[in-house]
C-alpha cells in the first residue's frame, strides 16, 4: 500500500494572500481602481480599526440613511403641539383650548401669533439638523495617478468624511521610490524572519500579523522563503491626510520568489524555490508629518 503524503495548506509571501491592516478612516472604503489594479481590492479581513462616524463597513449605508430618516423625538413633539393647535381651531375650541377660553379678536390674534412663532422655531430646528449632511455633501475627490518612480506629480488628496479637508497631499518621486524600496525590503525581510527590520518598515499592527504568521509556519515545522521581489508597474490609488497623519494606496504589480519548506528537511512542500510568481497587492503607507512611510495595510486585488 503505497503512502501518499498531501503538503499541508500554508500562507506564502507577505500578508499570506489575505487583507489585513489600517487605512484611517478609509479602512472599510475600497480604494479606487487603476490600470494596475482595475478591479479594485478585497475588503480588510484582519484589522484593528473598527468601524465608526465616517467609515464604512457592509451593510452600514442603509442602516445610516434610515438613522438620518428617523424623526427625533424633539421633532415628533413639535409636530404634535402644531397639529393639536390647529386641530382646535379648526373645531372651534381654539388653539390648547382657545387659550383659557379667549374668544375675543385680541384672543384670535395671540392665538396666530403664536401658531406664527411655533412654525418659525420649527424650520429653524430642520435647518439646524439637515445643515451637517449640507456640510459634507461635496466631499468626493479625484485623485491623479503616476507610475510609481515615473511621473512626478502633486496628488490632490482629501479628508474622509469624518475629518476636515485639509491641504492636498503632495506625492512625488522621492515617495514613488521609497515604496518600492519598501516593498523589497519588507518581503525579503519576511524570507529571513528578520521581525527588527519589519519593525523599521511597518507599524506595529502590521509587525503583529507578520509575527503571528511566522509563528504559524514555525508551529507546523514549516518555513517561508521568500526573495528576489521585484516592481513590474505600480501607479497611486489615492492619497489623503487624517490630523496630522499622511496616507497613499499604491496598487503594485510585483513577482517574487516564493516557497514553503520544512524547516528540518528543507523539502518543498509549496510554492517554487527557482521560478517567480506575480501578485498584484494594494500596499497603504502611512506617515506622522516630517516622519518615514510604514506600510499600514495590504489588500489583495479584487
Amino acid at each position: 500500500m503505497a503512502l501518499v503524503l498531501v503538503a499541508p495548506a500554508v500562507d506564502a509571501k507577505v500578508g499570506g494572500g489575505s487583507s489585513m491592516g489600517s487605512r484611517g478612516g478609509r479602512t472599510f472604503s475600497a480604494p479606487p481602481s487603476t490600470a494596475t489594479a482595475p478591479k479594485g481590492a478585497t475588503p480588510m479581513q484582519r484589522t484593528d480599526t473598527s468601524p465608526s462616524v465616517g467609515q464604512t463597513a457592509p451593510g452600514s449605508m442603509a442602516g445610516a440613511a434610515a438613522g438620518q430618516r428617523r424623526p427625533g423625538f424633539g421633532t415628533g413633539m413639535m409636530a404634535g403641539l402644531l397639529g393639536a393647535g390647529i386641530l382646535g381651531m379648526l373645531m372651534g375650541g381654539g388653539f390648547f383650548g382657545g387659550l383659557s377660553g379667549l374668544g375675543s379678536m385680541l384672543g384670535l390674534l395671540m392665538q396666530v401669533a403664536l401658531i406664527g412663532g411655533l412654525i418659525w422655531l420649527a424650520l429653524r430646528f430642520f435647518r439646524r439638523r439637515s445643515e451637517p449632511a449640507m456640510a459634507t455633501a461635496g466631499a468626493g475627490q479625484t485623485y491623479g495617478r503616476s507610475a510609481l518612480g515615473g511621473m512626478p506629480g502633486a496628488v490632490p488628496g482629501g479628508g474622509s468624511a469624518r475629518v476636515a479637508p485639509e491641504a492636498p497631499v503632495q506625492i512625488g518621486p522621492s515617495d514613488y521610490a521609497e515604496f518600492e524600496r519598501a516593498l523589497v525590503e519588507i518581503q525579503n525581510a519576511y524570507g529571513r524572519e528578520d521581525m527588527n527590520a519589519l519593525s523599521h518598515k511597518a507599524t506595529p499592527e502590521m509587525v503583529r500579523y507578520f509575527g503571528s504568521d511566522l509563528e504559524a509556519d514555525r508551529s507546523k515545522g514549516l518555513v517561508n522563503r521568500v526573495s528576489d521581489a521585484k516592481l513590474l508597474q505600480g501607479d497611486l490609488a489615492e492619497a489623503w491626510r487624517e490630523g496630522a497623519a499622511e496616507y497613499a494606496t499604491v496598487a503594485m504589480r510585483f513577482t517574487v520568489v516564493d516557497s514553503t519548506v520544512e524547516r528540518a528537511t528543507g523539502r518543498v512542500v509549496a510554492g517554487n524555490p527557482t521560478e517567480p510568481t506575480q501578485s498584484v497587492e494594494h500596499w497603504t503607507f502611512r506617515r506622522e508629518a516630517g516622519g518615514a512611510w510604514l506600510l499600514s495595510a495590504i489588500q489583495q486585488a479584487g
